[in-house]
């Protein structure tokens, strides 16, 4: 255990340069003497760790120190191979540099490490693309990813996502997010964190002014807070309906999530054809006579009253389109 977290310590200096004690003793979650007696043994192993003085003190390692990847188990030689996304890469740009760095990686990895490692890529692979639909264009995401790094604002034209109306707004691309095949861009606008599609952006200019990052920003904090009052807002309606045991069956694989766990959580017992009442999350009428459509027979509205008179309007045109003996129509 010891061993690890000297491990760590060293590892942790040489991504980031300087860290107080007390930044170490956060990160590995044990106290500041604990620290302290880790930072004397690093040194009297022969690591070259120095103490800087004063209020903006810390530890840093002497400028030039590498040390080589020898340390790593095998699942952990395992994990960083199969973090390699090279479609989301490429799209970044930066295809060529995850392919340099993970042969670096081999070559640093001891012998039965990298055959292990060559293993899992042969073995695994990672599809960020979401079902049934092609990649989303976005042209502009390298730029943007530029901006991200080099906290340079942006001006773009955007498209809204009534897909009838286009803004242009000057952006401070604070992070770039991959959900389900789509990118997103977390930015701050008018002093505040939005979010916006990469593949609405029509058009980006870079400017020349620079930004600093809001203190203490946390990118997968912030995404994932916003995801989740993003689909809550989605749904704000409510609609009664009967679920046959067979629809509950394929309620998973047509309907969203959210609806789905309404579904669960509202169920009343069944009756005796297996029935349930329950109560499903909507978005809006139109949302769910379109949704629950595909339910067919295996799914009776209850309430809004306008909501199962439309689906029974929707029922008596397909009867009058196909006829009761179903030859074709007129």
């Amino acid at each position: 255990m010891r061993a690890s977290r000297l491990l760590s310590i060293l590892l942790l200096l040489q991504a980031r340069g300087q860290l107080s004690a007390r930044e170490l003793a956060g990160e590995l979650e044990v106290s500041p003497r604990t620290v302290y007696r880790d930072v004397e043994s690093l040194a009297a192993a022969g690591v070259p760790v120095y103490a800087e003085r004063g209020p903006a003190g810390g530890y840093r390692l002497l400028d030039g120190y590498r040390t080589r990847l020898t340390g790593l188990t095998a699942d952990e030689a395992d994990s960083l191979f199969l973090a390699g996304v090279p479609g989301p890469a490429g799209e970044l740009g930066l295809g060529a540099e995850l392919a340099a760095a993970q042969l670096k990686l081999l070559a640093a990895l001891p012998a039965d490490l990298a055959a292990r490692a060559g293993r899992v890529r042969e073995r695994f692979h990672l599809d960020a693309q979401g079902w049934f639909r092609d990649a989303e264009p976005t042209p502009h995401l390298s730029a943007l990813a530029d901006a991200v790094w080099n906290q340079r604002s942006v001006r773009v034209r955007y498209r809204r996502w009534d897909l009838k109306s286009e803004v242009e707004r000057t952006l401070e691309p604070l992070g770039l997010v991959l959900k389900a095949g789509l990118w997103y861009l977390v930015t701050r606008a008018d002093g505040a964190p939005r979010v916006y599609r990469v593949g609405r952006v029509l058009e980006l200019e870079p400017l020349s002014e620079h930004f600093a990052r809001p203190e203490g920003f946390d990118l997968a904090a912030y995404w994932s807070a916003w995801s989740a009052r993003f689909e809550a807002s989605l749904y704000r309606g409510e609609v009664v309906v009967r679920l046959s045991s067979r629809g509950r069956e394929l309620l998973p694989y047509l309907l969203a999530p959210a609806i789905v766990r309404g579904a669960e959580l509202s169920a009343e017992p069944p009756d005796a054809g297996g029935w349930v009442r329950a109560t499903l999350p909507i978005e809006s009428p139109d949302h769910a006579l379109a949704d629950l459509l595909r339910l067919g027979p295996e799914v009776e509205v209850l309430e809004p009253p306008e909501l199962r008179s439309r689906m029974v309007d929707t029922a008596r045109a397909l009867v009058d389109l196909y006829g009761v003996s179903g030859e074709p129509g007129r």
